[in-house]
């Protein structure tokens, strides 16, 4: 399909489905980013479906304290955790896999919510721009380090646990140059401070979207259609949050007024991270958007988007198995050579 812009604002004004809901008894879920907006939202409705554990996972230790004092006492629900994690940091994102190795417990449901957006290049301690290491590498990473405990969960008590990827309708704006896409090193290219100008930064979002909504198409690709898991992208469309804090004006005054207009509440939004791990229907590697699967943009589901699918995962793999060899062990057990 292909979305315009005013079609996107259109979609703005429909009447959002009430919350999916399931029994979650016994099932763990986490949820990334949960310390506010749109994740704190999705652990206020999971808190109410009596999961046996909900680890609520962020940044900051003394944020999350907070909200998991403010989640006891709004919902009464007392099996909440608190881990932390840091996308912009690899590190963190492996001693978070390490943590749930030693653990031992089973996981059924993670919402992969933590991202970014910067209005100028910043690069991180392993020398990303920060809002592409967080939404298109660190999210991969995290996915990829805990898919064997949720393949080992789905087999030990035959159920079918599911990855959500919060993405965005701004991937159909989000496009790579073509000079890029000849190059064998797209990601590389695409995290240098050469590209990153204030020019693309404006826009820079998006293109790290388009490349969260490749990532889990090409997963589910590999993923034999026996594999009990489930690996969905849901767009929380344009909500109240605090994603554009960091904006610098006069753009943060024209989002503030967009929002006044056309926004969705926050929690509004969170009820498609909710539908994404609960919600009924064949969800395998589809985009979901106001609670209905959706077709893919014509540039993901055409040719050359399919061809840019299978060199970004090619890619991504090789960078990520440099960052933790057991990326290159989950591909290797778990999914196939191709999609």
């Amino acid at each position: 399909m292909k979305l315009t812009v005013w079609k996107a604002m259109k979609g703005q004004f429909n009447k959002l489905p009430p919350v999916a809901k399931a029994d979650l008894t016994g099932k763990t879920v986490v949820v990334i980013g949960a310390n506010t907006g749109l994740g704190f939202e999705s652990v206020k409705h999971f808190a109410g479906m009596n999961p046996g554990r909900l680890i609520i996972a962020c940044r900051s230790q003394s944020k999350g304290q907070t909200a998991l004092e403010k989640l006891k006492t709004v919902t009464g629900y007392k099996n909440a955790e608190l881990w932390t994690i840091d996308l912009a940091d690899f590190s963190s994102v492996k001693s978070f896999a390490d943590k749930f190795d030693k653990d031992g417990g089973r996981l059924d449901i993670l919402v992969e919510n933590a991202g970014v957006t910067r209005p100028k290049y910043e690069a991180t301690t392993d020398g990303w721009e920060t809002s592409l290491q967080v939404n298109s590498l660190a999210t991969p990473l995290l996915a990829l380090l805990l898919l064997p405990r949720m393949v080992q969960t789905a087999r030990e008590h035959r159920t079918v646990p599911r990855i959500v990827v919060v993405g965005s309708e701004l991937y159909h704006f989000g496009t790579i140059p073509k000079e890029v896409l000849k190059r064998g090193d797209i990601l590389t290219t695409l995290g240098s401070a050469e590209y990153c100008t204030p020019k693309t930064m404006q826009t820079f979002y998006n293109v790290t979207k388009l490349i969260s909504m490749f990532f889990v198409r090409a997963l589910n690709a590999r993923l034999d259609p026996s594999t009990p898991l489930i690996v969905n992208t849901v767009n929380p469309g344009f909500c109240v949050s605090e994603l554009r804090r960091d904006l610098p004006a006069p753009i943060s005054w024209i989002m503030a007024i967009m929002e006044a207009i056309m926004a969705f509440s926050t929690e509004e939004g969170s009820r498609q991270l909710v539908f994404g791990a609960v919600g009924p229907g064949a969800l395998r590697g589809e985009y979901i958007n106001q609670s209905q699967v959706e077709e893919a943009s014509d540039f993901v589901i055409g040719p050359v988007g399919q061809k840019v699918e299978g060199q970004l995962w090619d890619e991504m793999i090789e960078i990520l198995g440099k960052v933790d060899p057991r990326v290159l062990k989950t591909v290797d057990e778990y999914l196939s050579v191709s999609g």
